[in-house]
């Protein structure tokens, strides 16, 4: 089989629209709620992973098997980029549920979507281009109002510093991941594509799990099944399905839905405190996301007809 063509990158609007934003936005809610249960879960964090993800797969394995995919057609430049960002993917939910319990919801949240501006800028590299003012704007409101929404919480305790390293970490392999899977998104409809990439990070996020000596088996399920319907099945699936409609800009900034949404839960169940700080950096994010989804960003324009098959979730 051939290489997949490198995608070409155009100045032309995103094509995924009003509801394909809803989705993207409502991944990313979904995805937040996964600090959450990993705090409610009774077994260690790295094990809740696992769960997320062994928990997942036989309901995403059998809607894409639904779909009619099967990956006979697949070379092997394909499945290798499949498993080397499925151990990317193990490795950032490893460092980020390690880093959930040293820190805040909203920490955890906004450092593990470091993503925000790594992703945009390996969008620009692979477009060979350098973003417009407005796009350059965007990223500027975005960044100060990550930085109030981070503000007040790293003043409460400077001991969250450890964990807010480790959420950073899982940022960085959460990239890789995305960049990786965007590639192959590029032949592949979204589902296969999240399908495969679980099945493979189920024994490496085992490995991790045991390698720190955590418990494993839980006393209670609902954290974990609440925490593998919401942010793997619901979350990822939106967020594949993203992959192939919107720029790698418009992904990037989305991701600062997590750490409001990450606040608010800390607020309502934790006791968190919100502060004005913390709303004038949500109203920045907000601003920032009209901004770039009002104008054209890049976006892969190669076989989009595989990229934009909405009927696979």
């Amino acid at each position: 089989m051939h290489r997949p063509a490198s995608p070409r990158i155009s100045a032309a609007p995103q094509t995924g629209g009003a509801l394909a934003f809803a989705a993207l936005i409502g991944g990313n809610v979904a995805i937040a709620f996964g600090p959450w249960f990993v705090r409610l879960a009774d077994t260690g964090p790295v094990a809740a992973a696992f769960w997320r993800l062994a928990l997942a797969t036989p309901v995403l394995v059998a809607l894409s098997l639904r779909s009619g995919w099967r990956p006979a057609a697949w070379s092997w430049r394909l499945w290798a980029m499949t498993g080397f960002g499925a151990i990317c993917f193990a490795a950032d939910l490893a460092s980020w549920h390690l880093g959930i319990l040293r820190t805040t919801l909203a920490n955890a949240s906004l450092f593990g979507n470091s993503t925000t501006i790594l992703f945009p800028i390996y969008g620009f590299v692979a477009a060979r281009m350098l973003p417009t003012r407005m796009q350059a704007g965007a990223l500027l409101l975005a960044f100060v109002g990550a930085l109030l929404l981070m503000g007040q919480s790293y003043r409460l305790d400077p001991r969250h510093l450890a964990g807010d390293l480790l959420c950073i970490l899982a940022g960085l392999f959460y990239t890789v991941f995305l960049a990786l899977m965007a590639r192959v998104r590029e032949t592949t409809p979204p589902m296969p594509a999240l399908a495969l990439s679980t099945v493979m990070s189920v024994l490496p996020t085992l490995l991790f799990a045991l390698a720190l000596g955590e418990r494993v088996m839980p006393h209670h399920w609902g954290p974990l099944v609440g925490l593998a319907f919401a942010s793997q099945i619901l979350g990822q699936s939106l967020m594949m399905l993203s992959l192939g409609r919107f720029s790698p800009l418009v992904i990037g900034l989305a991701l600062l839905v997590q750490p409001i949404v990450g606040a608010t839960v800390g607020w309502l169940w934790y006791g968190e405190a919100l502060g004005p700080a913390d709303i004038i950096g949500a109203l920045l994010v907000a601003l920032a996301l009209v901004m770039v989804r009002e104008r054209g960003t890049p976006v892969a324009t190669d076989n989009a007809k595989h990229q934009n098959t909405g009927g696979d979730l």
